[in-house]
């Protein structure tokens, strides 16, 4: 199996980006963007595809099994997980051609690699933590459980036509962690973070349900949404 990448490199986020062609064999019929990343690197010359010495690409990884979401970036035009992307579904009688870019909605650091903490920034604005012992009914085991698989990779703020960086939506990222919570909080800390969901989730969300394709853990986001807009938005309870 031959497979030509074309990625977009960026020294860093103040220099101008660029298209590099680079090429890989492997006769793994499992492997995947990230393992021939990894390869690539690996190599002691790495050369383009026109024959010029080149750097080691930058990029994310950790876990390698779809676990993390550190390796998210956009393949073929579409926020996947490199390690979930296997070179055999882009080649065709043993040749293909993959582009790879960093996520478009984060700041770039450098190639593929890009800074997401405004991720974990938006759920600290949520306060999505509880202050005392939470105790779950079995619905709402179900929910939180299902909420609890988001990777934080931001595949979802990627497609979503609703979130721009800086705005006040946070999009699927901010609203399935919010679910683990949203049902079973009492008291102040319930009208707190119903007012935050109305503020950062429902006042910005188009119902496009584009983040519910794109999911790489294939979390329920639709029924998510649904069950946390009753709660927060019309005060009803499903559980």
């Amino acid at each position: 199996m031959r497979i030509e990448f074309k990625i977009l490199r960026r020294d860093s986020a103040e220099t101008a980006a660029w298209w590099q062609g680079i090429c890989f064999e492997t006769e793994d019929e499992n492997a995947t963007v990230a393992s021939a990343l990894r390869k690539i690197n690996e190599a002691g010359n790495l050369v383009d595809t026109e024959g010029r010495t080149v750097k080691k690409i930058l990029w994310e990884n950790s876990c390698l099994q779809k676990k993390c979401g550190a390796c998210a970036m956009v393949i073929n035009g579409k926020p996947r997980l490199a390690c979930d992307s296997f070179l055999r579904n882009y080649q065709k009688k043993g040749r293909g051609k993959i582009t790879l870019e960093p996520l478009r909605k984060f700041p770039v650091i450098a190639d593929l690699m890009v800074d997401r903490s405004i991720l974990f920034e938006n759920l600290k604005q949520m306060q999505l933590w509880s202050r005392e012992e939470v105790h779950l009914t079995e619905k709402q085991r179900e929910t939180a459980y299902d909420a609890s698989r988001c990777l934080q990779c931001g595949c979802c703020l990627e497609i979503c036509p609703n979130y721009l960086p800086g705005e006040s939506f946070f999009g699927a990222a901010g609203f399935v962690p919010a679910a683990r919570l949203i049902a079973s909080l009492e008291g102040e800390e319930k009208q707190k973070l119903q007012k935050a969901y109305r503020e950062h989730v429902f006042a910005g969300c188009g119902k496009s349900l584009a983040c519910a394709d794109i999911c790489p853990a294939g979390i329920e986001v639709e029924r998510l949404l649904v069950r946390s807009n009753a709660v927060a938005v019309w005060k009803k309870s499903l559980f």
